[in-house]
């Protein structure tokens, strides 16, 4: 039995070791993920109370996740049949390839961001045209350069996932401005929750001027739900509804559905977290900035750093063999940003390496 040949040049999501393997392989007693940008706070206890209450599990969830529909409307002030929900924003990824990449078709992206989106344009065999990022950010004047009649995606992770960076109002106006209509632009804002900087695009307005804008969100972050895969995108009617045409029919789960509603009935747990994001980032800058470590300044719930004399994979197998678990990648480590106590003891270990 043979695959098609474009899945050949391709390796399957292999997840990271368990904490109980590694607890097991080192000998060690305790365990610290800090590889996969989840919240360090876990979810509003409201989810609970609220998961628990579902009548029966016998029967499909609601195909059109209906209520949650009505209140992530109502919270982002947009029409219902603008959005489309999805198992985690991997399967909208996929689904948002499915229906418009096809052999001769191309696709632009950066080079260094999140890997889902070069994943699925292969599969679909559309060309994958890569930018690398400039000073860690996307290069939006050079994506557009590569730009051609055949392309039909543009991606923009915003912020940009390993690097935490972002493209601000200006660049995105500038460039939605310039480029053809009949390329749909992605911009992945999974992150969005945790940005603080002033001049980031607030891109839902952006939708009733260009209807070739599609934002993607997640309850996977700050809302910490990502155990219940429930993400969303957000564009105009008329791409949703072709959209919908390549979506399952029951891709959201009742669990996940009510959890969203619940996690948006407290939106003072999001607040506190995004509050306690923002100072442990502070502390490892001024750290970073102590020890001549680089780093990108990041807008997300991670930072990307290159420890001095060390290779990302030294420093991964260091934090490791002691029980942290980061994410370590060709040009660097990311590291989520955990809770006080976990942060400060992270930095300790990162003392001894610099």
């Amino acid at each position: 039995m043979k695959v098609k040949e474009q899945l050949l040049t391709l390796n399957a999501y292999v997840p990271g070791k368990t904490s109980e393997e590694v607890k097991k392989e080192y000998g060690l007693d305790k365990i610290v993920k800090l590889a996969s940008n989840e919240n360090p706070y876990g979810c509003s206890p409201t989810v609970l109370e609220a998961i628990t209450k579902i009548p029966t599990f016998a029967i499909y969830p609601d195909g059109a996740a209906s209520e949650l529909r009505e209140y992530v409307a109502k919270h982002l002030g947009v029409e219902e049949n603008q959005l489309i929900f999805s198992s985690g924003l991997d399967e909208l990824i996929q689904m948002i390839s499915r229906a418009i990449l096809a052999p001769g078709s191309n696709t632009v992206m950066a080079q260094n961001t999140f890997p889902q989106y070069r994943h699925h344009a292969v599969i679909e065999n559309a060309e994958v045209r890569e930018v690398p990022l400039k000073a860690g950010c996307h290069d939006l004047n050079e994506m557009q350069n590569r730009m051609d009649e055949n392309t039909k995606i543009v991606w923009i992770c915003n912020p940009n996932n390993p690097t935490g960076t972002y493209v601000n109002k200006e660049e995105l106006e500038r460039f939605l401005a310039n480029i053809s209509k009949q390329v749909l632009v992605v911009l992945d804002e999974a992150y969005y929750e945790y940005v603080t900087a002033q001049d980031y695009p607030q891109t839902i307005p952006l939708l009733d001027q260009f209807e070739n804008l599609l934002i993607l969100r997640t309850f996977s972050k700050a809302y910490g739900l990502a155990a219940f895969r429930i993400g969303y995108g957000i564009g105009s009617a008329s791409l949703v509804k072709q959209l919908e045409v390549a979506r399952l029919p029951f891709n959201t789960s009742a669990l996940a559905q009510t959890a969203g509603i619940a996690a948006l009935h407290d939106p003072e747990f999001v607040e506190e977290s995004i509050i306690r994001n923002a100072n442990e980032l502070e502390k490892y800058y001024r750290f970073f900035d102590e020890n001549n470590i680089s780093y990108y300044p990041s807008q997300g719930n991670f930072v990307f750093v290159n420890i001095p004399g060390k290779t990302p994979q030294e420093v991964f197998q260091y934090l490791l063999e002691k029980g942290w678990i980061v994410r370590a990648f060709p040009n660097g480590v990311r590291i989520t940003i955990g809770t006080e106590q976990e942060n400060d003891e992270l930095i300790k270990l990162l003392e001894k390496i610099t």
